[in-house]
């Protein structure tokens, strides 16, 4: 059994060497922004938004281990910008939400193994009396540590598509970035467009608001990889607890696959 198990793990493996040789020679290749939201405990298979830490842990052993070239999402878009070629197994972390583990739980494990990330807040729950969302001395100290790069999530969960064009969507936009600015001291570059959902109007907005990037989840054919204003993303959750599909996800070859899919 233990042998029929290691040819098994060779082959994947081989498999996987196989693909990333593949996407080096591809010049498409699309630089994986992995998305999470919660890590805790009692994370269940139903819910996409969370993964336990034990299998937060070993992915970002695993990205170690690796070699994989993690770079904060500001210099992803930066690259992406600059028409490079994006070297394989380069890719970007981020967080969604401001959950109050992305500081108890997470901000350890990226010190571990210095990992960057990016966490995308919702303003107007930041410290929130229930006690589920992290607090302005909690992100400023992630900030301050040099792993960490805070952006705007909006000023609440509404997905900007359910706001009419005028005054509340502006405010949703540049409030947002302008109270993350004041109470951090620090310029805000990136947003997160909640639910991943925006539409063209909403995409010029956060370019007027002086933002550098966004991120969505998959905006569809009509936005280029290029663009540094709608970029994809895949989310972890539970189903990646298997580091040979986490592999996958993370070398850019699921994202390969899935984007030739939609051509």
């Amino acid at each position: 059994m233990f042998k029929a198990k290691k040819i098994i793990l060779g082959l994947a493996a081989l498999s996987l060497s196989a693909a990333l040789l593949a996407l080096q020679a591809n010049k498409a290749y699309v630089a994986p922004i992995l998305m999470y939201h919660s890590v805790i405990p009692d994370a269940h298979s139903y819910d996409p938004l969370t993964i336990t830490p034990i299998s937060f842990a070993r992915q970002m052993a695993f990205l170690k281990q690796r070699r994989f070239n993690v770079i904060s999402l500001e210099a992803l878009a930066d690259l992406i910008r600059s028409g490079k070629k994006v070297p394989p197994r380069t890719l970007a972390i981020t967080f969604d939400d401001g959950c109050i583990d992305n500081y108890t739980t997470v901000f350890p494990i990226l010190k571990k193994y210095q990992v960057p990330a990016t966490m995308f807040v919702i303003t107007e729950e930041v410290g929130r009396p229930r006690g589920d969302k992290m607090t302005w001395g909690q992100l400023k100290e992630m900030q301050d540590s040099g792993l960490v790069s805070i952006g705007s999530h909006s000023l609440s969960a509404e997905p900007l598509i359910n706001i009419p064009l005028g005054e509340e969507l502006r405010r949703c936009v540049f409030d947002s970035k302008k109270m993350i600015e004041e109470r951090l001291g620090r310029k805000v570059n990136s947003f997160s467009y909640p639910e991943g959902r925006f539409n063209g109007a909403i995409r010029q907005m956060v370019i007027d608001a002086g933002y550098r990037l966004a991120v969505a989840t998959s905006p569809g054919k009509r936005f280029s990889n290029m663009d540094v204003f709608a970029l994809k993303r895949l989310r972890i959750s539970s189903s990646s607890d298997d580091l040979f599909v986490f592999g996958l996800e993370a070398s850019g070859f699921y994202t390969a696959v899935r984007e030739g899919r939609k051509r």
